[in-house]
């Protein structure tokens, strides 16, 4: 596919262009409206596509609770495996920037079988939860107060510790606006045992300082936009002498992970990077 199609897509995905402009605009690259829907078929959101573990898997115990939040409740998918007793570490799964979806489930899905119990809020609880329509779901989290959808998600490391089934171990993981958050977990809530992110803004230099959390990073080698903060992201790292791993993959782009999209997603990297993330949390959490 033309990386136009692609790099246009996260313009759209990731602002405020309508989506009149974005077809007009998909269709001058592809050369026509019948072009313009084969490749949007292919770079958006198939839930279907990204289901690798079914909701009524009987491994499973899930369902949804909710914590309190800044403003009132908050709205969390959780999930851990069904046959298991014993408290399990935690990690708290942090969706994209429309709010929890079947995708985000689908990942805190994957996370419970390997042994954990996995929460995903919806950090657009306090105005409603997130729409399904993910153009609508995305002006909502732009419309809405980013602090406050912060501070609701990274409440719920305090929300999984204070669980009688969670051994108290507990670790982030989080995806674009999801991986920053992840980010800030470390930095802003010393509960956080260790924490991923994948393609997420970078902290600044001051938050950097006050992270003492062990980090794994994952980034997309064609992701100009996020990959640009990386130079002096390091360097405070460094500094401050921050326990971190940083992988990029080549070939790459922004949500390389999310397979709900056959455009952006790569599954070598994807497979490799979640191992990865399991074998971080593995030694943080497990051990």
């Amino acid at each position: 596919m033309d990386p136009r199609v692609t790099d246009l897509y996260n313009d759209y995905i990731h602002g405020d262009m309508p989506r009149r402009s974005f077809l007009k605009r998909l269709a001058v690259i592809t050369g026509g409206a019948t072009m313009a829907n084969a490749a949007l078929a292919l770079v958006e959101p198939n839930y279907a596509l990204g289901q690798q573990i079914k909701p009524e898997d009987d491994r499973l115990q899930q369902g949804y609770v909710e914590y309190e939040g800044t403003w009132g409740p908050v709205r969390a998918y959780f999930a851990r495996p069904s046959t298991t007793v014993q408290a399990l570490p935690g990690i708290l799964v942090i969706h994209e920037n429309r709010g929890l979806n079947a995708h985000i489930e689908d990942v805190a899905r994957r996370a419970a079988l390997k042994g954990y119990l996995a929460i995903a809020p919806d950090g657009l609880s306090f105005i409603g939860g997130a729409p399904e329509d993910q153009e609508a779901a995305r002006d909502k989290f732009r419309a809405a107060d980013t602090p406050t959808i912060t501070a609701d998600v990274i409440a719920a490391v305090t929300y999984l510790k204070s669980r009688d089934d969670c051994t108290g171990k507990t670790g982030s993981v989080g995806f674009c606006y999801g991986g920053g958050v992840s980010l800030q977990c470390a930095a802003t809530e010393p509960a956080t045992d260790a924490s991923v992110c994948y393609y997420g803004r970078a902290l600044s230099a001051e938050q950097t300082a006050r992270v003492s959390t062990p980090l794994m990073m994952h980034y997309a080698g064609n992701d100009e936009r996020v990959n640009a903060m990386i130079p002096d992201f390091r360097t405070a790292l460094d500094a401050n002498k921050v326990a971190y791993s940083l992988h990029m993959y080549p070939g790459t782009g922004h949500g390389f992970h999310n397979d709900t999209s056959q455009a952006r997603y790569d599954e070598a990297a994807a497979k490799l990077s979640w191992q990865r993330s399991m074998n971080f949390f593995g030694h943080y959490l497990k051990s």
